[in-house]
């Protein structure tokens, strides 16, 4: 029988707006849209773009462990990003949370996000 499962967690910031952090689905994780806010303050970390892409990895992470998933679970990114010439920037923090198992990802360009922030990742998490 299908299940759908609400996942929240204190440890990544609560939600802007009428969502959840998560929602299970059977085997499938989707994670909403995280940007770069402290969860312990909900302050946006604005001290330059690797800082802010590790703080929404550190936040797509908290709510992968709040529902017992990791990074290799993950196969499906989605990256949106301010400015296209942070690409590179936001790459090589990524690759450090993406070691292994790479999943599918997709990197574009916005006019603007919420809280007018730099970069918003969500994520798409499977496993058996």
């Amino acid at each position: 029988m299908s299940q759908k499962v609400i996942i929240n967690t204190e440890k990544a910031p609560a939600a802007i707006g009428p969502y959840n952090q998560a929602i299970k689905a059977d085997k499938t994780l989707y994670v909403s849209g995280q940007v770069p806010f402290n969860p312990e303050t909900m302050e946006l970390i604005n001290s330059g773009i690797q800082d802010e892409a590790h703080q929404v990895l550190k936040n797509v992470n908290a709510i992968l462990s709040a529902a017992n998933y990791s990074f290799e679970d993950v196969v499906k990114v989605s990256i949106f990003l301010s400015d296209m010439g942070d690409f590179a920037a936001v790459n090589e923090v990524y690759a450090q949370y993406f070691t292994t198992n790479q999943p599918a990802r997709e990197c574009v360009a916005v006019k603007t996000l919420p809280r007018n922030v730099n970069i918003e990742i969500s994520v798409i998490a499977w496993k058996v």
